[in-house]
């Protein structure tokens, strides 16, 4: 009788088990989520410690992002953590260099800001190119990615609807994944 009371406390086990060893399970949504079938945003991760005086503008860019979209969130590196991107303050014009989606070396360059140009349009700018968005030159000061060509007076650190469905676009299903581009090669851009 103990035999089989043992037996089946052992089957009910196994049967319970069985859609996490096959990789089956699934979570139950958090208490408040409405919205149920929203993949998780793939998380990437800068080393803004050589911006020097443009931390917070970095940090200011990034944080837009994440308010923009939901496909991809951008968060510190933490000490010692190889970051998916690398931000650098030079005195050169700003730039980026993307080495496959969500992956590259941003140059917050002092000659832009030098003419005037806004330090924290200037991240929000470069760090869109690193999520996948080309320059959008000439464009308006609406368009995060007309960039320089916006002109001086322009300040609006913010990706407008289509270039935040893009980003989305870009990112959808990339949650699991290390590297949604895999061996594609380095490109720089220029601003």
């Amino acid at each position: 009788m103990h035999v089989r009371r043992l037996t089946g406390y052992v089957t009910a086990a196994v049967l319970m088990s069985l859609p996490l060893l096959s990789g089956e399970a699934a979570a139950a949504d958090p208490p408040g989520d409405t919205a149920g079938s929203v993949a998780a945003a793939r998380v990437l991760t800068y080393d803004a410690s050589g911006t020097a005086e443009f931390r917070s503008a970095v940090d200011r860019g990034a944080a837009i992002w994440n308010e923009s979209v939901e496909g991809a969130e951008l968060r510190p590196a933490s000490a010692g953590q190889r970051a998916n991107i690398r931000i650098l303050a030079d005195d050169g014009w700003p730039r980026a260099l993307t080495t496959s989606l969500g992956n590259g070396t941003v140059w917050i360059g002092r000659q832009a800001v030098n003419q005037g140009y806004n330090t924290v349009r200037i991240s929000s700018h470069e760090l869109g190119h690193i999520l996948g968005l080309p320059d959008r030159k000439p464009g308006p000061c609406s368009s995060l990615m007309s960039g320089s060509s916006a002109g001086v007076p322009c300040t609006n650190p913010y990706p407008n609807a289509a270039e935040k469905a893009e980003v989305e676009d870009n990112f959808a299903g990339a949650a699991d994944s290390p590297s949604a581009v895999v061996g594609s090669a380095p490109v720089l851009i220029k601003d």
